[in-house]
């Protein structure tokens, strides 16, 4: 871990992987970590790939403090009202155009899209019965296209997330962001609408607070968090990162389990 000088003007936390330990929990001293940032003044912005469908949880176990950037930049959240403020969406235009190139030229991917409310796939979408739920929707594929949708989900059953989402950038271009956040097991890539990424929602967000980067301390640990990590001035990547995200980002912290981001947080608030 290496130290920066100063306290922050905002703190940028990715979920997953990061503020969470493995079992989805907030330990307590992170949760007091938390509470001080916010004591101090110091804006509380959670950056995430979650719908906001799947924040309550964490809104509970941190006392409903802060913003989350959710779907990977496509909308705000107020967890102190839970609801959405703002979102930067992908029209059914594009979708049309960018499902109809990546089924040409990926054959087997399926598709899910994210609309924050509700999670729609097409019949063959491999969707396990453990998230079966109210909020997910089977739907004909077509449907898919007639609405405006925060992040594009596309699974593969055989290529890997890292080489999926190289084909998928070569195919569509600027038509969609392109990003995921796992590299075990199948392919499962998510998208959002051009130029929508943690970073540019995490710029806004400061930007309308009067705060540049180089006062922003940020945490991640996966791919769908370099743009973040490299637009903050006081990047961290966790310990147990992605082999990319630890290689671009020079300051790391602990674990996810080891209460890495609080350990970092108690250093730069400390006397």
């Amino acid at each position: 871990m290496s130290a920066n000088v100063g306290r922050p003007r905002a703190v940028a936390c990715d979920l997953d992987g990061t503020l969470l330990r493995n079992d989805l929990t907030v330990s307590p001293r992170t949760r007091k970590a938390l509470a001080d940032v916010e004591a101090a003044g110091i804006l509380l912005a959670f950056v995430t790939g979650r719908p906001p469908r799947w924040i309550h949880p964490v809104a509970e176990q941190t006392d409903h403090r802060g913003l989350v950037i959710c779907a990977n930049g496509a909308q705000l959240y107020d967890l102190h009202t839970e609801k959405v403020v703002e979102e930067d969406l992908i029209s059914p235009e594009i979708l049309v155009q960018a499902i109809g190139m990546i089924r040409g030229a990926v054959p087997g991917v399926t598709f899910g899209m994210e609309y924050g409310d509700l999670f729609a796939y097409e019949s063959a979408f491999p969707m396990e019965d453990k998230w079966s739920s109210p909020d997910h929707r089977k739907v004909p594929a077509s449907e898919l296209l007639g609405r405006p949708g925060a992040k594009l989900i596309m699974r593969h059953e055989v290529q890997s997330s890292d080489e999926l989402a190289g084909v998928i950038q070569d195919v569509v271009g600027g038509l969609l962001e392109i990003t995921h956040s796992s590299y075990r097991g199948p392919a499962f890539i998510e998208a959002s609408a051009a130029g929508v990424t943690k970073a540019t929602a995490l710029a806004r967000l400061c930007a309308s607070k009067g705060i540049g980067p180089e006062d922003v301390v940020a945490f991640g640990d996966m791919r769908n968090d370099l743009p973040m990590l490299g637009w903050a001035g006081r990047p961290y990547a966790m310990a147990n990162a992605h082999p990319e995200v630890l290689a671009a980002v020079g300051n790391h912290a602990p674990s996810n389990e080891d209460d890495g981001v609080a350990v970092v947080l108690e250093e730069l608030l400390s006397p």
